[in-house]
């Protein structure tokens, strides 16, 4: 295998990242040295080295001027009327700032030259942007995950790694997903429930950024990553059609255990896609509508659970899923000038998901079968968020008032029926849960710019209600603990104020930036619950940020950032009822769960040339009051209780570095590494739930690492090959670790159709390696488990642009 992987890191070129070409708008005014506006003077853009043209204009009757789409370069301005002495001036556009205001010039009769204005710039190169702030990558790139969901996208993604269903950046799953700059319920608020079930057909882009400015709300320790729709605005109708057909779980990775219900095979996946954008005038409106049918054998874990006192179960927890997910997106833009614009749009999502799942107990050598615990879950949930936005736009271009309002309704509609076959009674069990999310944001934005660079500043408050029922009925002998239902209210109030500064000259950037955030949270509980009562926190906290950046010359640059992030617990994590889906390793939240705060020091260099560039990054997040998932279990029984916790703290240090280069015309590559430290001091919790047991872990640490290898060869008549290629060292989990993960995927497309028609085909993990072992040590315990659950998917698709 090492072998394999060496010659793998050796050969296969790598991804690359999305291409954007970044321009400028800058701007000015231009008056007499009585202060008086000169219209109709004449503005020139020209290159410096030999005089030539590059764009014009002449100021309006306020004596502004404004030049647009402006690439990041060096440039003369030269300002003339006549009458006046003509200014010639050297300067030179950044990348900080997509507007730049030059301020005023005086035209004199016979003055001399005005001082040299200077704004620093450097070629806007793809990828990690020049500020080093953020990745972007657009997903039409993305060959082998073409016709995927936009979580299996994401695993090729330079510095993105997949663990249990969720995204972690640098080995942490704290990270707050937004779709269009926003939390939504889809993802969740601080949870990333949704993504494997948004295609990626309905994304234009995913930024990712692990250094927030103070703009951003605070939660996410490792970070955001930001999910950006496809939205079109060109003149007239205009659109694309796609289709997408799958399958998976082709081959029986492991035979089940005796006496189970058949796994998955051949699983189908279909995704129709439709894009409307039509543009008239002042008015701009636009449709994306997807809808996705797939089955997969979400889930099929072979696992040993091995007591202090000689006792040993064996057992498979197998889940069959077929999910229906369908979504719609709509909107309109309503221009009544230049100065204003208009925005409402609203995002409506279904998703129904069906689990048919066995988890059958053996004793150490299969001989006897303790239990047989068969399930179906019926979980429908829907959202609706509606949005409204005005902007205004001052005269000066780039100077922005942006005012929005957004409210989002989230229903979880979930119902369990358990069959609990033991060797002398069949129980039939049920239990269903009803949970409504009303989420209310009300946001205001101001943007000034600069002669050398911005300010921005802004207010925030959000109102989020989450009234959940838990109701149990059980059936014959019952394993469901009915006292822990009931009702639960979730309350959270958060107004935020924050201001950023952002200043660029030849050789030294710099943003700064602080978010004040207030948050109260009540959550009020059933009070006849028979372990939880009703809690709640608050606190008033001040979160900085701060980059500075020294430019060496135009292909060097390092950067130092410094930010303070805080995870405040998921609704989920805090719930008081106990989870059933497997009735021996039993999940349960805790509402006494507090937010954990971290600091973090980075230090970036980024070096780039003609056909390539280099980015690397050292790291170290210091954690309070670590949030984690605690596994005991309670004296004289088997049954293991999972419940979040405050762990105390913890520290993450590491490194990372991006390599990518064109090596040819025909053949790119990117390739990523990453090495990091994990440590976990001493801490000694009590879970409550269902008696009080307390548990204490020594200090944990280890060293893992990860590689990533992707790339695109253009191949003869528009045809285009992707290789990729994902490494995972073992790593550390709650109370244990994760064994090494290793995969390839593959895909190609081709254009037709005069480049208006796209076919594509991918096939993921291709040689079925994916399937992580995991071990967790707990109190009197130990479990071993490896996962067969599908990985590999072969795809193939269709769009059409018209």
């Amino acid at each position: 295998m090492h072998r394999l992987i060496s010659i793998l890191l050796f050969m296969l070129p790598l991804f690359v990242a999305a291409q954007s070409n970044s321009t400028v708008t800058v701007s000015g005014i231009v008056r007499d040295i009585k202060k008086g506006a000169l219209p109709y003077t004449n503005i020139v853009l020209k290159i410096p080295i030999d005089s030539s043209f590059v764009v014009g204009t002449v100021t309006n009757d306020e004596g502004r001027f404004t030049l647009a789409n402006v690439k990041n370069g060096n440039y003369i301005i030269e300002i003339s009327m006549l009458g006046f002495k003509t200014i010639k001036q050297p300067f030179s556009i950044g990348t900080l700032s997509a507007f730049l205001d030059l301020g005023h010039f005086e035209l004199q009769e016979d003055s001399k030259m005005l001082n040299e204005i200077t704004v620093v710039g450097t070629t806007a190169k793809d990828g990690v942007s020049d500020k080093m702030d953020k990745k972007t990558f657009t997903l039409a790139n993305n060959a082998t995950q073409t016709g995927g969901s936009v979580l299996q996208a994401m695993q090729n993604l330079p510095g993105v790694t997949i663990q249990d269903g969720k995204v972690q950046l640098r080995g942490n799953d704290k990270v707050a997903v937004l779709i269009d700059g926003k939390q939504n319920a889809v993802t969740g608020f601080g949870s990333q429930s949704g993504l494997d079930n948004i295609p990626s057909s309905a994304i234009e882009r995913i930024e990712i950024i692990n250094n927030p400015s103070a703009k951003f709300d605070a939660n996410g320790n490792s970070g955001i990553i930001n999910i950006i729709y496809k939205k079109n605005r060109q003149e007239g109708l205009n659109g694309k059609i796609g289709l997408t057909s799958g399958l998976g779980a082709l081959w029986i990775r492991k035979e089940n255990l005796p006496t189970i219900r058949p796994q998955y095979q051949a699983t189908p996946k279909l995704n129709p896609s439709l894009s409307l954008n039509y543009r008239k005038n002042k008015v701009n409106t636009f449709l994306q509508a997807d809808w996705l049918y797939t089955q997969t054998l979400n889930r099929n874990d072979f696992a040993q659970r091995i007591y202090d006192d000689g006792t040993v179960i064996n057992q498979q927890v197998k889940r069959n899923r077929t999910t229906t997910f369908s979504t719609v997106k709509t909107g309109m833009d309503w221009n009544p000038d230049d100065q204003n614009t208009f925005t409402v749009s609203a995002y409506l999502n279904r998703e129904k998901i069906l689990d048919r799942g066995d988890i059958p107990y053996f004793n150490k050598d299969f001989t006897e079968r303790s239990r047989l615990w068969q399930f179906l879950e019926d979980e429908v949930k829907y959202t609706a968020t509606g949005a409204a936005l005005f902007q205004h736009k001052f005269k000066q271009p780039g100077h922005l008032l942006n005012v929005s309002f957004n409210y989002t309704f989230h229903r979880e509609d979930e119902k369990y029926f358990f069959t609990n076959i033991m060797p002398t009674f069949t129980g039939e069990d049920s239990f269903k849960l009803l949970s409504d999310e009303h989420v209310a944001d009300l946001n205001l934005d101001y943007v000034k710019p600069l002669k050398h660079g911005r300010l921005e500043g802004g207010v925030k408050f959000r109102r989020r209600t989450i009234p959940t029922n838990m109701q149990f009925f059980p059936g014959l002998n019952s394993p469901l603990d009915v006292n822990a239902g009931g009702w639960a209210d979730y309350k959270e109030t958060i107004p935020a104020v924050y201001g950023n500064y952002v200043f660029e000259n030849n050789s030294f950037e710099l943003e700064a930036g602080l978010r004040l955030e207030y948050v109260k949270v009540n959550y009020d509980v059933n009070p006849n619950h028979n372990t939880y009562k009703s809690d709640g926190y608050d606190y008033t906290r001040p979160f900085p940020n701060l980059r500075l950046a020294y430019k060496l010359n135009e292909r060097n640059k390092v950067s130092v950032f410094y930010n303070e992030r805080v995870d405040r617990p998921n609704e989920v994590d805090i719930r008081i009822f106990p989870k059933y889906d497997e009735p021996e390793v039993i999940k349960v939240g805790n509402p006494t769960l507090r937010p954990q705060f971290t600091r973090n020091i980075e230090t970036g260099y980024r070096l780039t040339w003609s056909k390539g560039s280099v980015y690397s990054a050292v790291y170290h997040k210091m954690i309070n009051a670590t949030i984690t998932r605690i596994a005991t279990v309670v004296p004289g029984s088997t049954l293991i209780y999972n419940i979040f916790q405050n762990a105390g703290k913890s520290r993450n240090t590491g490194a990372e570095v991006t390599y990518n280069q064109e090596l040819a015309p025909w053949i790119s590559f990117n390739a990523s590494a990453a090495l990091y430290k994990n440590t976990i001091d001493e801490f000694t919790v009590s879970n409550k739930y269902p008696v009080p047991t307390v548990y204490t872990m020594g200090k944990e640490s280890i060293t893992s690492w990860n590689s990533k290898l992707n790339g695109i060869f253009k191949l003869p008549k528009k045809t285009e090959l992707q290789v990729s290629a994902i490494y995972l060292a073992p790593d550390i989990i709650p109370q244990g670790k994760i064994g090494s993960r290793f995969s390839v995927d593959m895909g190609a497309k081709k254009q037709i159709q005069n480049g208006r028609g796209e076919l594509f085909l991918n096939g993921t993990d291709l040689f079925n390696t994916l399937n992580p072992t995991r071990e967790i040590a707990g109190n009197g315990f130990k479990l071993i488990s490896t996962d067969y659950f599908e990985t590999q998917v072969f795809r193939i698709g269709y769009s059409y642009k018209f």
